[in-house]
């Protein structure tokens, strides 16, 4: 509906030219932003609605004890939500201020982009089944596994502190006599946090816009199939600048396969453009100081290198 109304927008009202570039970006840009702002918005609403019932003290003491389990859960729960790398941060973001441990976020920050139903559909009918349960699979253990290593690192001095829970914040001290005022904290909390991120989240997908309407593919393609053993870094370190949903890079790295490059090649360069991305990093700069996000980029990377090489030794007995 959103995507229909853009495009009215942009192509009838405005009236610029469907086969322009610069128009196709426009649409991006609109389109990407609204759905981003309203995902915010309405996810950090809802969960500051849910958080008057279980303060983030409750949540911490919930997750301790389930020893591990958080970061599974925590990449289970990405796997089955349907977002892009930066439509994914409104939530890992309320979970940060929910007090929920940041490796934990991370394992969902990270698994959410890279798995989602309708990716499952598509790489079913690409590369079949055996493939895609193998990406799953592996989606799901990068996820895990930087979460993990993330969250052992105490990496939380790294994030800026008002985007942090408070102690004596209005959550733990107020009392509420009804839904109609644990509604309105959820729309306070939203509204706040609405007005630190809007200005980064309009420059990285602007950033994204023109990236996915002006980089080639068939300079991507050329670079990839002539790189050799190092092909895997090399897809991995072309796909992070790029913007895009696994779903709509999924043909890119088919056309890819088809033409020769290794599967892990392919899928590597697949999972860089879906959970890292430029318009991501500067989203997340509102949130995370420099170092932090350097740190979370450089491990999922190097996550995403292994896995590729692992697909590529396996090829033989996935295809």
């Amino acid at each position: 509906m959103l995507r229909v109304a853009v495009d009215w927008l942009v192509y009838t009202v405005l009236r610029l030219p469907p086969e322009a570039r610069w128009a196709e970006a426009v649409a991006f840009f609109l389109y990407d932003s609204v759905k981003i702002l309203l995902l915010l918005f309405g996810m950090i609403a809802a969960i500051g609605f849910l958080r008057t019932w279980l303060p983030h003290e409750k949540v911490k003491g919930w997750i301790g004890k389930k020893k591990g389990w958080g970061n599974f859960f925590a990449s289970l729960f990405g796997a089955v939500t349907p977002f892009c790398s930066c439509s994914s941060i409104p939530l890992f973001l309320s979970f940060i201020k929910a007090g929920i441990p940041l490796g934990i976020t991370f394992s969902f920050l990270i698994t959410s982009p890279l798995i989602n139903e309708y990716l499952v559909v598509l790489m079913l009918g690409f590369f079949g089944w055996k493939i895609t349960l193998a990406y799953i699979l592996s989606g799901m253990a990068i996820g895990i596994a930087c979460g993990v290593i993330l969250g052992k690192m105490k990496l939380e001095v790294h994030l800026v502190e008002d985007m942090l829970p408070q102690g004596s914040s209005e959550l733990q001290s107020a009392a509420y006599s009804g839904l109609k005022s644990r509604i309105a904290f959820g729309f306070r909390e939203a509204l706040l946090i609405l007005k630190k991120l809007w200005v980064w989240i309009l420059v990285g997908v602007g950033i994204g816009a023109l990236i996915h309407n002006y980089v080639p593919e068939q300079t991507i393609h050329g670079i990839i199939a002539k790189t050799g053993y190092f092909s895997v870094p090399i897809a991995t370190l072309l796909g992070v600048p790029l913007y895009g949903s696994c779903a709509a890079i999924i043909p890119v790295a088919v056309v890819l396969f088809q033409k020769g490059v290794p599967l892990g090649t392919a899928l590597s360069f697949m999972m860089a453009v879906s959970a890292l991305s430029l318009p991501e990093a500067v989203m997340l700069r509102r949130a995370m100081k420099l170092p932090l996000i350097a740190i979370f980029f450089g491990i999922t990377a190097l996550g995403i290198v292994f896995t590729g090489y692992l697909f590529n030794f396996l090829q033989t007995f996935l295809v």
